[in-house]
């Protein structure tokens, strides 16, 4: 008796084809929330440092050292566990992540001690630095191709509104609870968000593919997307890089390796010059003579330009070469830093606020590109370590900024040596595009010729 033909969904082309329905807003909107909660645990302790400065008689080093282990359990947290996801999905991973980081900061509040604090600091990054890269790989993973860059982009201003947020809440909460009161929040919404994600949450669809689960698991997802033909033995695919062993070593197969270290040194860069202007900028303008509350009015239009350049930049990064985009965006942010050192009046904000659209706005481009460049079964591995990486040079930034300032180097000079990391970041990240645009090219060929063999 003939078999009836077997119908072949690939799951990107179909995702590709329809609009972007109720069901995915909402999982982008959950993993927004997701990076809200990871930027307010990450910000917090900024706004809490001087009441523990009062309250517990400790000194700017001992801050330094609670800033430091924060900043080491997201870079381990991202490198040791970011390989998890690969192997049991998104939706559990996050789920734990996420409820690990809010006990973490719940149990902070019964701190008796500096030493316990920086402990439950360092545990509390380490869910952290595992969140993230899942949330990025999770909402790229449900978007069409031609609206992913503008929409992981979209989703990751999560974490800027949820550092922002750490301020006003901050504010509401010391004078009544304390620090401790702020920490009762950090861990309270986090948890909150787990019950949210376990209702509502969908598991990768994209992951459920290459893992080999039910097709009527897969089907179920994609029915809440829009209706999928009703054929009992339809079968889901992806057209991907074909990858074998774990996904670290995936990192450094033909395919991907010389793109990996080329991300690496995107990020490691991005993030060393991000962390220097985020912490060191109100200095830096005060010491061109203006007043440190002058200096941290200018200092806001960077992240104001952040956000505005992460939106821009995402759109453009959909309708253009991404890594184009993406070359040109941070060679122009060296030629704002260039600037900065120099500039007075209006034109000190202009460079500022074209600082924070570039550079920042680049590096939340760059996550939607890696999440763009690896395939499904290594990419929240490939996120995770090249964030984890550039948490290296987010550390290197903070101590750079410091010894810039000690070193009592010109203005003008300062700002065009921070300029040379933006230079390398666009040489960079412009040819990691030309890298993956071999590979794509080697992929077609390879499936033309096996097309042609069948």
């Amino acid at each position: 008796m003939q078999q009836p033909p077997v119908s072949v969904i690939d799951v990107r082309a179909w995702l590709d084809e329809r609009p972007f329905s109720f069901f995915q807003w909402r999982t982008l909107f959950l993993c927004f929330c997701i990076v809200a909660v990871d930027g307010f645990d990450t910000a917090c302790v900024g706004f809490i440092a001087p009441v523990l400065m009062r309250d517990w008689h400790i000194g700017p080093h001992i801050l330094g050292v609670l800033f430091g282990v924060g900043l080491g359990g997201l870079m381990i947290g991202a490198l040791l566990l970011g390989p998890v996801a690969d192997r049991i999905g998104r939706k559990k991973t996050l789920m734990a992540t996420v409820g690990f980081f809010g006990i973490a900061s719940l149990a902070t509040t019964f701190s008796p001690s500096v030493s316990v604090l920086v402990a439950l600091r360092f545990a509390t990054g380490l869910g952290l630095g595992a969140a993230m890269p899942n949330a990025i790989a999770l909402t790229s993973e449900y978007c069409p191709e031609r609206r992913r860059a503008f929409l992981t982009t979209v989703m990751f201003c999560g974490f800027t509104m949820g550092s922002g947020l750490g301020g006003v809440i901050a504010a509401q909460l010391i004078p009544d609870y304390g620090w401790r009161g702020v920490f009762v929040f950090g861990g309270v919404a986090p948890l909150v968000l787990v019950a949210a994600m376990a209702a509502w949450l969908p598991e990768s669809v994209r992951y459920l593919v290459v893992s080999g689960a039910d097709p009527k698991n897969v089907r179920a997802l994609l029915e809440r997307i829009a209706p999928v033909p009703s054929e009992a033995d339809t079968r889901f695919v992806l057209h991907e890089v074909k990858t074998e062993g774990s996904p670290v070593k995936q990192l450094f197969d033909e395919p991907f390796r010389a793109g990996t270290l080329l991300l690496w040194c995107v990020f490691f860069m991005s993030l060393l010059i991000v962390y220097l202007m985020t912490n060191w900028l109100p200095m830096l303008i005060h010491a061109s003579g203006l007043s440190l509350v002058a200096a941290s009015r200018i200092a806001v239009l960077y992240q104001v330009g952040g956000t505005l350049g992460a939106l821009v930049i995402g759109r453009l990064m959909d309708r253009y070469s991404a890594t184009v985009v993406l070359a040109f965006a941070y060679a122009l942010g060296a030629v704002f830093l260039g600037v900065t050192g120099s500039a007075h009046g209006a034109a000190l904000g202009l460079a500022v606020t074209g600082i924070g659209f570039c550079i920042s706005g680049s590096q939340i481009g760059a996550n939607a590109f890696a999440a763009r460049y690896y395939p499904t079964a290594s990419r929240v591995t490939g996120l995770s370590w090249a964030l984890g990486i550039g948490r290296l040079g987010s550390v290197c930034g903070a101590l750079f900024g410091g010894a810039l300032l000690a070193a009592n180097i010109r203005l003008p000079v300062l700002f065009l040596i921070v300029a040379a990391p933006a230079v390398i970041a666009a040489a960079a990240i412009y040819l990691c595009g030309l890298q993956a645009s071999r590979r794509a090219a080697r992929t077609a060929l390879a499936a033309l010729v096996r097309a042609d063999a069948s």
